[in-house]
């Protein structure tokens, strides 16, 4: 009987078995169970299944119990019957207790379960699982299916000599396990849908997988807790490219059925303007591109086109950069979507000069690629490129310039096997010659073209190893002027060696007499502009040289190196005075010198007068006198006519010039390697080859710094990418760094770290001649004796060489696993000046010994500007040691006090003032304000000692506190302290009625109001139009926190702390009525900047009075409480005359009045 099915078909024993099903009398039934547990014990496996599974309708409900651990017990002995167990506890009645006791058995065998069997018996543990249970059961199923390396190893390999088995016996097995893994995911994603606790536990821990079926699901609060998770794991480091390579390899099946889900969470990430998760977007995108069929490559490349042409700089990089290594990894799958990247041609006016060398990259690769799929757009590129070079706008003709040198690197490229060489040689090199020489004809009617043209050859020749034939076509004739091409020619013919033209580099130019500078507002028009242009030439004929022979080892080279750098500093100085008076004249730069890029973007644009940029500059200090004013008109045309005489004096700022001149290339920073010393010991030794290193003096170390903090300003700082308004034309930051472009962040940050120890030399340096300056001359600045010059050239450099470090620590990429070695490697080189013995030092460690060697140069900053930016380097480095954030907050605190605490005076002797010492004294107070441990202590002591002090000391006198706090700086620090505090208001947690921590809320809330009266009082002593605006602004603001988060507190604190609250509530009532006299002010004034703020502050004012009704009348003292007209009064307290003839005033306001204490 035993045997099965007999051989009529007829299964005896299961036939016998559903006798016993739905039996309407049972006499004994705790004696047939047994005897049914009996027969599984021998009966064969087929049989066993059957009883197993008929047993819910065989037992009596008084059974189920005993029967549920007698399968428990069993379930532990016999692997090979999970799923009829499982199946047979889902229909029993158990008690809660037993099934958590069955289900840890069950998480006990999951490692030992067959594969096929999986999907059962994850969905067995699912189904029961109560809310207080869910994460703790969630949390171990994780572990032991492991779904954070993604591949299921435990089961896998118990499975896996079944697997070999059955495709040894001819059996497909590959798709089995797929499908079981499918399987188990499917379960996992009914219990998510349906069951919110679950959905709940798995994103707390959530795993890849997972988040795929939790996005995939319908509910919205799914698809955005999955995305908000997996940016919270990439940024913490805790989902990796390694992870998400591995998940698609081995499950690429599995994961098909959520493409939509990893193409839309791909299309976040690479949307996101969190530039840590951006990198992982693309990884998912690559991924999904290689792992999946052609349907999912098209969506994939569609996306990535659509990104391209969003008009997001950051977005369209990525997705270019993108497309370009899937057509270096994938050529012939990409060759079947080229028509979709050639659609992004439509769309080039929203690119910038890198993005269409890109572009034309992507596309060259695809047209003239080994895999010849790209015939059918070879035409169409021709087409575009001859457009595009036959218009007559610059701007197209920049395309068209850039698109044939990218085409001409594809098609000239060195091949590797010798007869696709032959090939290619004999197809392509009539086309290369024939495409330059219709660049070379169309560019040479314009300067800026021709420049351009032998510019991006230049970068072609970096960039790309070109056939040896093709680059005799290539050399210019034109050397002279295009001397970068000829350098690049050279070092690449020559393997780095420029002895054949080395001459170059100290050949003399020939230039008008110099001293003419002096005259030049007697010259005439045309002779300022050849002046001028002459000037333009020259610096930019030496930057170049400087770029050529920079890497030369030759003790002489260097020396001729630096010596143009010191021509260049010299005539940067006279063409600041030629610019000057050139003011009236509209003298257009030279545009086929410096940046071509910049000069065919912006033909025209920019005059070098700087009328245009005074303008601006001028209606944004308009626009932000507002904030920053807080003299008298008398005081601020004073200081308007000196600022005009000192610009008069120093000529015109070169920064908003430096576009027009040629980029030095990052290789050039190496000289600074050469030393910081006076310039006479460098003139006297010129050619002499004793000295084998070079010095350099203040005026050249600051020229080169100022180049690398601009560098490292474009490559390193991260700001979110950001759309162009609508209908407004964006500036091409990239402007200036075409050649800094080729290299990527993380190159240029090691540059940075290889230059380290040079510029920490440079900042002690800079240190020891301030530390014997201040010991020397006491202090006194413009002591006999002092150049001032010099003086001003090392306060700047040390402010500068602070900078560089700044951004360098700044950069986001520290913050990744992958360039951990990088951070402790540049930590190491700020440790190693102060622990030079120590070596194996945690990241913590080197953080810390970094912040206490910055720490020694507080003593020594010139200026107020030096010390926020030594702060701020302290702050970043903060951000690294992990286990000392409270005790690296003290030290910041205290070193912010104490530059507050300092006056500060420049070069000259006077106290420094202007807008940028303003912004910068603000910036410095909230770094104050923001990292001590009481804020409102920290108010409390300005507003109540150093204002004071303020309103007692003389016109022009500061502070003896706070010596930073005079008449002029005051707007800055009361805004500072009215936005602090409204801050800390909005962090106060809120109340509960059970809150244990009443009183000390209340407390806080006392001292807050206590603060805010106090600043709201200073209006009536500084009653100047920005103090009113920040008055107006931040008391609506604190006036929204108090009610939000401070009159619940009352509610409930009322009864037991009645006298805290009414001091509480009539402190805060003569602020409401001192803001009530503002708002009148305001109107009578007439003033759209103050009036703006009036009506959402008088709301919250109203909002207030019958708050505090409604708390009484909680605490049932309504009587307290009466309402009264409040009559329109001025700043001094003075009725409006306007409204006093009026019988009824539509314009009155009410407001509460207490009762004394003893009415309550």
């Amino acid at each position: 009987m035993f045997e099965g099915v007999s051989e009529d078909g007829l299964n005896v024993p299961r036939l016998i078995i559903n006798q016993l099903k739905w039996l309407d009398r049972i006499v004994d039934g705790k004696d047939l169970s047994s005897k049914l547990m009996q027969m599984v014990s021998v009966a064969p496996v087929e049989i066993q299944r059957d009883i197993i599974t008929s047993l819910p309708e065989i037992l009596e409900d008084s059974q189920h119990g005993d029967m549920a651990k007698e399968l428990n017990g069993l379930l532990q002995q016999n692997t090979q019957l999970p799923v009829p167990i499982l199946d047979a506890l889902s229909s029993l009645n158990l008690s809660s207790a037993l099934l958590s006791e069955v289900r840890e058995v069950v998480m006990g065998t999951l490692s030992a379960v067959q594969l096929e069997d999986l999907p059962v018996v994850v969905k067995f543990i699912l189904h029961f699982i109560s809310a207080s249970d869910a994460n703790e059961v969630v949390c171990d199923l994780r572990k032991k299916l492991e779904l954070e390396q993604c591949v299921l190893p435990a089961v896998l390999q118990a499975s896996q000599s079944r697997m070999k088995s059955k495709a040894m016996s001819g059996v497909p097995s590959c798709n089995n396990g797929q499908d079981s893994v499918a399987l188990v995911l499917e379960v996992i994603k009914s219990a998510i849908r349906f069951q919110k606790t679950i959905s709940e536990a798995w994103l707390k821990v959530v795993d890849l997988l997972v988040l795929f079926i939790l996005h995939s699901t319908n509910a919205n609060h799914s698809r955005r807790g999955a995305e908000r998770v997996l940016k919270v794991k990439v940024r913490k480091g805790l989902i990796q490219e390694n992870l998400l390579q591995k998940t698609f390899k081995g499950h690429a099946q599995v994961m098909r059925g959520y493409f939509p889900s990893i193409l839309a969470l791909a299309q976040g990430l690479l949307r996101s303007p969190d530039c840590f998760v951006v990198p992982f977007g693309g990884h998912m995108y690559k991924q999904a591109f290689t792992a999946f069929d052609s349907y999912c490559q098209q969506e994939v490349v569609g996306s990535l086109v659509t990104h391209a042409c969003s008009g997001v700089s950051g977005e369209v990089d990525v997705a270019l950069e993108l497309l370009c290594e899937l057509v270096s990894q994938k050529p012939a799958e990409m060759s079947q979507f080229t028509v979709f990247v050639k659609g992004i041609l439509d769309y080039m006016d929203n690119l910038t000069s890198q993005q269409i060398r890109r572009l034309f990259h992507l596309l060259s690769c695809l047209a003239f690629g080994q895999e010849q799929h790209g015939g059918h757009i070879q035409d169409d590129m021709h087409i575009v490129i001859r457009k595009q070079l036959s218009s007559t706008v610059p701007k197209y003709k920049r395309i068209g310039i850039i698109g044939a040198v990218m085409m001409v690197g594809s098609m000239g490229a060195c091949r590797y096997s010798l007869c696709w060489c032959i090939a290619v040689f004999f197809t392509y090199t009539p086309c290369v010659m024939a495409l330059l020489e219709l660049v070379r004809s169309c560019s040479e009617s314009s300067p800026e073209a021709a420049a351009l043209y032998y510019d991006e050859l230049a970068n072609l020749l970096q960039t790309c190893k070109l056939d040896p034939l093709v680059q005799v076509r290539v050399s210019p004739l034109c050397l002279s002027s295009f001397f970068r091409l000829l350098r690049l020619c050279e070092e690449v013919q020559h393997q780095g060696d420029l002895e054949e033209i080395d001459a170059l580099l100290g050949c003399p130019l020939i230039l008008t007499d110099m001293e003419v500078v002096e005259k030049v507002e007697s010259l005439s028009k045309a002779e300022r502009e050849f002046l001028c242009s002459l000037l333009f030439y020259t610096i930019n004929w030496f930057r170049e040289t400087v770029n050529a022979f920079c890497k030369q080892n030759d003790p002489e080279m260097k020396m001729k190196v630096v010596t143009r750098i010191q021509n260049i500093t010299y005539l940067q100085s006279l063409l600041q005075t030629c610019l000057a008076g050139t003011r009236e004249t509209d003298y257009l730069l030279p545009q086929c010198i410096g940046s071509v890029l910049h000069c065919l973007c912006v033909c025209g644009c920019v005059e070098s007068s700087g009328r245009k940029r005074k303008a601006s500059a001028s209606k944004n200090s308009s626009g932000d006198k507002s904030q920053l004013e807080g003299a008298t008109e008398a005081e601020d045309s004073q200081q308007n006519e000196k600022e005009k005489e000192k610009d008069a004096k120093s000529g015109v700022s070169l920064s908003s010039y430096w576009p027009f001149f040629r980029e030095l290339d990052v290789e050039a920073l190496s000289v600074l390697q050469c030393g910081l010393l006076s310039r006479t010991l460098l003139d006297t030794e010129l050619h002499s080859k004793l000295r084998e290193e070079v010095q350099l003096s203040p005026a050249e170390l600051l020229f080169l710094l100022e180049d690398m903090w601009r560098k490292l300003d474009f490559s390193l700082a991260s700001a979110p990418a950001k759309k162009a308004p609508f209908l407004k034309s964006k500036t091409d930051k990239a402007v200036g760094f075409a050649h800094l472009q080729q290299k990527n962040a993380k190159e240029i940050a090691t540059c940075c770290i290889e230059l380290l120890p040079t510029l920490c030399t440079h900042l002690e340096n800079c240190h020891n001649h301030f530390q014997v300056h201040i010991a020397g001359w006491h202090g006194v600045v413009d002591a006999p004796g002092v150049d001032l010059k010099e003086q001003q050239l090392m306060c700047s450099a040390y402010q500068l060489l602070l900078q560089v470090l700044h951004t360098t620590f700044s950069w986001a990429g520290f913050s990744g696993l992958e360039h951990r070695a990088l951070l402790k490697s540049a930590l190491g080189v700020l440790a190693g000046r102060l622990k030079e013995d120590e070596t194996d030092l945690t990241l913590d460690q080197l953080s810390r010994h970094a912040f206490e060697y910055l720490q020694n140069f507080q003593s020594t900053v010139p200026s107020l500007n030096t010390a926020l930016c030594l702060t701020q380097l302290l702050i970043v480095l903060s951000q690294y040691g992990g286990s000392n954030h409270r005790t690296y907050r003290e030290q910041i605190t205290s070193l912010a006090k104490r530059f507050l605490c300092q006056e500060w005076v420049t070069v000259s002797g006077e106290k420094e003032r202007g807008n940028k010492y303003h912004d910068a004294l603000q910036t410095l107070l909230s770094i104050y304000l923001e990292h001590t441990d009481d804020v409102l202590k920290a108010v409390e002591e300005i507003a109540g000692e150093g204002v004071p002090e303020l309103l007692n000391a003389a016109k022009d006198a500061n502070s003896p506190s706070w010596p930073t706090l005079n008449r002029q700086t005051f707007l800055v620090y009361y805004k500072s302290m009215m936005a602090e505090l409204e801050r800390a208001v909005r962090k106060i947690p809120p109340s509960k009625q059970t809150d244990n921590q009443e009183s000390e809320k209340l407390l806080t809330w006392n001292l807050a109001v206590r603060d805010f009266h106090i600043l709201i009082n200073l209006v009536k002593m500084f009653n100047s139009r920005p103090v009113l605006t920040v008055c107006l602004k931040y008391g609506r603001l604190f006036l929204e926190s108090f009610l939000k988060l401070g009159m619940p507190l009352l509610d409930y604190s009322f009864k037991k702390h009645k006298e805290d609250v009414q001091s509480l509530l009539k402190t805060i009532q003569l602020s409401t009525r001192q803001l009530h006299h503002m708002c009148g002010h305001s109107k009578i004034r007439q003033d759209t900047g103050l009036t703006n703020h009036v009506p959402a502050l008088k709301k919250n004012l109203e909002q207030f009075v019958y708050r505090v009704k409604a708390m009484l009348t909680l605490n049932h003292c309504q009587e307290a409480f009466w309402l009264g007209n409040l009559k329109n009064r001025d700043l001094k307290g003075e009725e409006i005359l306007s409204q006093k003839s009026q019988a009824v005033d539509e314009e009155e306001e009410e407001s509460s009045q207490l009762q004394s204490e003893e009415e309550v």
